[in-house]
């Protein structure tokens, strides 16, 4: 489980609680049906008129996947296993590596491997590894829209929210406690307009940016790996090509395990 993500989410319960006691606001303020129906139904009838239903059945899927860190193998162990990989080409040749493949996990690596070991044009193989990969960034784009969409939309709508709930409000002016409270309570829309995507939506779009970000880099290393296989470079050669894909606090521990 990615820690920071429900951390975050704890904090910011306890902040707009904790800061609302402070300030003197009754936490039953909250308890506001009409504030939650316009908030966060509209914010899904905002998604759903702006995407089609196939992301849309797609949106618990990402929103599980900023509680969850992306399964990636680390990068020293596939520094360690390209090296391998290259004594074993150098030694006994590029065919040698067939019964490595059924080892990788990871069908990205499995593939490219694959088309390597195949013979494959070098050229071709890069070309087929890098459309892979920017489709599979399209894609991690296109899922975190629908949450970068959803922070636009939020706070708007707790515009409209307290709009809705200042016309109720004035509509009966005979009372002056009750047209207090009903001021109060229409303020709740804003407030929860401006949480939920400020404090939601916005940060899972940003989470998700990053674990995308994370997997694209590691398929980039494994690109740079295979072509150097192909192009039977040495392991001293092929270590120093993926050394720039991790960071220098990384290297040195690396280079002592070697």
């Amino acid at each position: 489980m990615e820690t920071s993500t429900v951390v975050g989410l704890i904090m910011g319960l306890i902040s707009i609680f904790v800061g609302m006691v402070i300030k003197g606001a009754p936490l039953s303020a909250l308890n506001n049906p009409a504030a939650f129906l316009i908030i966060i139904c509209g914010t899904f009838s905002c998604l759903f008129t702006g995407f089609p239903m196939e992301n849309m059945k797609n949106f618990p899927v990402l929103l599980k996947k900023t509680l969850n860190r992306p399964k990636l193998q680390s990068r020293t162990d596939l520094v360690n296993m390209f090296i391998e990989l290259s004594q074993i080409a150098r030694r006994e040749g590029i065919l040698a590596l067939e019964g490595k493949v059924q080892e990788i996990e990871d069908p990205f690596f499995k593939t490219g491997l694959g088309m390597v070991i195949d013979g494959m044009d070098p050229e071709f193989v890069s070309d087929v590894l890098d459309a892979e990969l920017s489709v599979m960034a399209a894609r991690h784009a296109e899922g975190r829209l629908m949450f970068k969409q959803a922070g636009t939309y939020a706070p708007t709508l707790g515009v409209l929210g307290a709009v809705v709930g200042l016309i109720a409000a004035l509509g009966n002016m005979n009372d002056i406690d009750k047209l207090g409270h009903a001021i109060a309570a229409a303020f709740v829309a804003t407030i929860l307009g401006i949480y939920t995507g400020y404090v939601l939506w916005l940060p899972f779009e940003n989470k998700l940016k990053l674990f995308s970000e994370m997997e694209i880099s590691q398929k980039r290393m494994i690109i740079e790996g295979i072509l150097s296989l192909q192009a039977g470079d040495s392991p001293t050669a092929i270590e120093a090509k993926l050394m720039v894909f991790i960071p220098q606090t990384e290297r040195a521990a690396i280079k002592k395990e070697g």
